[in-house]
């Protein structure tokens, strides 16, 4: 008979969402939304509903696989447990451990993928990467302004006069604050979308304006020049609460409104307006992760945070720059979960040159790589040289439920479980404060196990055993350390599914900040700590007209690789039905200026690679010059966008340059009946 189970979706999404799960004779039927989480009112999305196929899917790998002369062969548990700790041992006792690499991404939320982190620790040690494909620029910026990067709580936007939802496509991405907006419109919040694409977000906006790609801190530096003008700034903030602002002062005298326009291509008409409704408080900006993708990509966030300080929206109801939502992992005692002190050894590298950095990585060489929670070679930019790098190593483990694109280049693929096949706890950093408890429901198929079996058995087998002698119940504990004095037990997250987090509804609201200055840093003193330069500027992004007028000219276009509808990154590819293919996606310009039309197959590239694929042309709205490619995409189906993007990082260190990249396309094959 079936039965319906409270659960929570694990993937990397705003939203975490509360699922109601059918499971009838020890299989999962169905997912649908949890009508009583409070934020998620028992709406989900596709690709969380897709983890029903992702669990059954006949594709899943069952059995432990090590390659034997170019060909993957199956072989047991044990087997492979003792060859994979015999290899750790034998590379940290010839080279040290730091000769092996960690490679972990965000591919499940759950509190307990932290322990990979734990295993690696104990091992002594490893190389490990640093900063953030997704979000690393934002985040670091956000630091250096405020001291950390907090949001407001999802129903303060019904507190909103006006809504700047800027480079973010929250019907996408982030669905409930998508109906939160709607309802807000009701009520009569005015919604402003900037975003060089016209996207389902900006269909319900009262005003939509496409910036150039790369460019929108010289609208953020345009519109304050006229708030500064117009004599908005509100001045109490400003002296009482923040230092530099003369700094920025004199970088905005130094520009003209008309050189901004023109960089920016948004009319200066236009910024006045900006500037009117940002000071016509509150105003709430909800930050999209696309801009800050560039090398300038720091500095447009801080220009951003600097717009929003200046109109007198920090620590206010219906106002804020949010972007994440970091006091809601804050929560829990992670420390505890990873014992960064037992490190004996150290290396970072960042997440997106790690390619790079294996090549050339001495004393010691990188020999072991594990891969887990992550598919580096669809992900991880400049695919060329990451799959040139991950073939390097001599061993190349890989822990994943399916056989991707990263998983055919190891050497052992051990088969994990799915998150309906393991006890763990999820929540968001990114929207609200929700955390969620995810039930084990049905067992996993073959020999799958969970990632956490997996580093207990190795553990004993390196001789830190006693470091994982604990049961899953008490790893969740652990996990969430003092927040079990505040009434979030893992005893009440069985009861009732979810719990509010204590967070700070309206972040700043006591105007003290986590800065050195204690105030907002217009110049930031924890960039030039870091040896950075602290102060705003007006930078452009590496691979512009204005940058390097060559490479633009022989690469005319930019180049989006926006989050895919059907798919958490490159998740759910293998699952969609029916079998997805590359789809190209260009501004009307493009298609006049070289007489494509729909369904025409055509060839994207630059000095990087290339990748082929379908027309699509973008109906309206769509600022000029553009193309999108989907991210996450898989070899066998076209393969990744990544062969075309850089693994340059941004100007703050700790970020990617994904969207800072110009490429140049040609047609291939006209379509039937074109």
């Amino acid at each position: 008979m079936a039965k319906v189970y409270a659960s929570a979706c694990p993937l990397n999404c705003w939203d975490s969402c509360g699922f109601k799960v059918t499971v009838e004779d020890g299989k999962v039927l169905k997912i649908d939304g949890d009508e009583s989480h409070p934020i998620t009112k028992g709406k989900i999305c596709g690709r969380g509903r897709m983890l029903e196929k992702r669990t059954n899917s006949g594709e899943r790998l069952l059995y432990p696989l090590k390659k034997i002369d170019g060909q993957f062969t199956r072989i047991p548990w044990e087997q492979a447990l003792t060859e994979i700790a015999e290899k750790m041992q034998a590379v940290k006792e010839k080279h040290g451990s730091t000769a092996v690499l960690h490679s972990h991404d965000y591919a499940n939320g759950g509190l307990l993928k932290n322990l990979d982190q734990r295993f690696f620790n104990c091992f002594g040690g490893v190389t490990e990467l640093i900063g953030s494909i997704c979000w690393g620029s934002g985040i670091e910026a956000q630091n250096w302004d405020f001291g950390d990067a907090y949001s407001h709580a999802p129903e303060d936007i019904f507190h909103c006069k006006n809504i700047i939802v800027w480079g973010r496509n929250v019907a996408r991405t982030n669905m409930h604050l998508f109906q939160a907006l709607q309802k807000a419109k009701k009520q009569g919040a005015k919604l402003i979308v900037i975003d060089p694409i016209f996207n389902a977000t900006a269909k319900i906006a009262d005003l939509h304006l496409t910036v150039k790609p790369g460019m929108d801190g010289f609208l953020a530096a345009g519109i304050m020049k006229e708030i500064l003008r117009l004599k908005l700034e509100d001045q109490a903030f400003i002296q009482d609460h923040s230092v530099g602002f003369e700094d920025l002062k004199d970088l905005l005298i130094g520009v003209t409104l008309e050189e901004l326009s023109q960089l920016a291509e948004v009319s200066e008409e236009l910024m006045t307006e900006l500037a009117k409704i940002f000071c016509d408080r509150p105003t709430a900006t909800f930050i999209g992760l696309g801009m800050q993708r560039y090398e300038n990509g720091g500095n447009t966030i801080r220009l951003l945070d600097a717009l929003v300080a200046i109109s007198g929206n920090i620590g206010i109801a219906g106002g804020g720059a949010n972007y994440a939502h970091k006091q809601v992992g804050q929560s829990f005692n992670t420390a505890s979960l990873t014992l960064p002190e037992k490190k004996e050894q150290h290396r970072s590298f960042t997440m997106m040159e790690q390619a790079e950095q294996i090549l050339a990585a001495k004393s010691p060489e990188i020999k072991m790589i594990f891969v887990t929670c992550g598919n580096p070679l669809t992900q991880v930019p400049d695919t060329n040289v990451v799959k040139k790098a991950f073939s390097s190593v001599d061993t190349l483990v890989v822990i994943d439920q399916f056989m991707t694109d990263t998983a055919e280049l190891a050497d052992y693929v051990l088969p994990t479980t799915t998150a309906f096949e393991e006890e763990d706890i999820y929540y968001s950093s990114m929207y609200h404060a929700y955390v969620n408890y995810g039930p084990k429901l049905v067992n996993a198929p073959g020999e799958a196990c969970s990632d956490l079996w997996i580093w207990t058995e190795l553990a004993k087998r390196l001789g830190f055993g006693e470091d994982f002698n604990y049961t899953r119940e008490d790893w969740i504990k652990m996990g969430l350390g003092a927040l079990q004095e505040k009434g979030i037990t893992l005893k009440k997250l069985k009861e009732h599914a979810h719990l509010e987090l204590p967070v700070d509804p309206i972040p700043w609201k006591d105007r003290r900040f986590k800065t050195p200055s204690g105030k907002f840093e217009f110049t930031s003193q924890k960039a030039a700590q870091k040896g950075f330069e602290g102060k705003l500027t007006l930078a452009l992004p590496r691979e512009s007209k204005w940058s390097n007028a060559s490479v633009a000219e022989k690469y005319p276009y930019q180049l989006l690789t926006i989050h895919p509808l059907r798919s958490n990154h490159s998740q759910h590819y293998h699952v969609i039905s029916p079998e997805p293919k590359v789809k190209i996606e260009i501004s009307k310009n493009i298609a006049a200026d070289l007489q494509l039309r729909n369904g025409d197959y055509v060839r994207v590239w630059n000095e990087r690679g290339e990748i082929k694929g379908y027309v699509s042309i973008f109906e309206q709205g769509v600022h000029a010059n553009v193309i999108n490619i989907d991210e996450g995409i898989w070899a066998k189906y076209g393969g990744t966008v990544n062969q075309l993007t850089s693994s340059r990082v941004s100007d703050n260190g700790l970020g990617s340059t994904l969207y800072d990249c110009l490429v140049n396309l040609s047609l291939v094959e006209r379509a039937s009946g074109n």
